[in-house]
């Protein structure tokens, strides 16, 4: 199966072909993957070299034009790196571009800390106006590239994983899936963790929610899975833990409620391993992850 990565660079190619103002911009990483839609469109296909920042400023400046940016690197790269760029060459000029990244928060451990970006999401949420889909699987991601590229000026981030759920489901841009439900809390699972939310909560009397636009946060969706009543949800990031955790209390803000948020741990493991290792070690497998959410809910195991 193509990973999500392998689909963007198919589907950005497709873009390119069918609407004049997408442009994509490169910093080195990603550039073989379009040498045949470079040689269609040598002028909106751009690689910028090993300088994030100007790969953002490059891509803000198209915007200007009335562009629609492409954006791609490594999330590293693309969010933290050039953070001040994306601040101030985007969000300060009011303009908008789509960033997609790969690496997501430890896709390729053998490249060390500074190709992990856990705190992305995080990161971003200290800015206004932007759009975050994290899509699980590649047909997930065309969708929600798709998206983006059609939301006008918006500014948008596409959170690329290697890790990858076994079934794609229809995704929207906007609102969360209710994939199971249950009477016991709610457990709303980003992205690709969700086949390990699924294990994890076999047999548990609980509602699961599947997220792959988390800003703006389905405020509303989290709330008909609820209900009225005292309410107890557990987020399942794979990012930062507690990334959204604000973001249901501000949904919940009139009901009683407690709030779990598992995800990426703050503490750095300096010991790369393999992806499953960095799973495993943040608590981000099925066992760990049923474990911690039938403790937190209360509900009864199956025995």
């Amino acid at each position: 199966m193509d990973t999500m990565r392998d689909r963007f660079t198919a589907a950005a190619s497709r873009l390119l072909d069918e609407d004049p103002r997408v442009a994509v911009v490169l910093a080195e990483i990603g550039v073989v993957g379009f040498e045949e839609a470079r040689r269609r469109h040598p002028d909106r296909v751009i690689n910028v070299g090993i300088r994030e920042q100007l790969l953002v400023g490059a891509g803000a400046g198209l915007a200007l034009t009335g562009m629609r940016p492409v954006v791609h690197t490594f999330a590293s790269f693309l969010v933290e790196r050039p953070f001040e760029q994306v601040k101030l060459d985007l969000g300060h000029q009011g303009v908008g571009a789509v960033l997609v990244s790969a690496a997501a928060s430890f896709d390729w451990p053998a490249g060390g800390y500074t190709h992990m970006a856990p705190g992305d999401v995080a990161l971003l949420d200290t800015l206004d106006g932007w759009t975050v889909h994290v899509p699980g699987h590649p047909d997930e991601a065309e969708t929600l590239l798709r998206h983006a590229v059609a939301a006008g000026d918006d500014k948008v981030y596409v959170r690329l994983s290697e890790q990858s759920n076994g079934t794609a489901l229809p995704v929207d841009g906007e609102r969360f899936r209710v994939v199971r439900e249950g009477r016991r809390g709610a457990v709303v699972a980003v992205g690709p963790v969700l086949d390990a939310v699924l294990a994890a909560t076999e047999g548990l009397d609980v509602t699961v929610l599947y997220a792959t636009t988390v800003r703006p946060f389905d405020a509303a969706g989290l709330r008909r899975a609820t209900g009225a009543a005292p309410a107890d949800v557990v987020l399942v990031e794979p990012y930062l833990a507690g990334t959204s955790t604000a973001a249901v209390s501000d949904a919940l803000a009139d009901v009683p409620h407690r709030v779990l948020g598992l995800g990426v741990g703050r503490r750095e493991l300096r010991r790369y391993g393999t992806v499953a290792e960095h799973v495993a070690a943040h608590g981000l497998d099925a066992a760990s992850l049923r474990e911690r959410v039938a403790g937190f809910l209360a509900v009864r195991q199956p025995v």
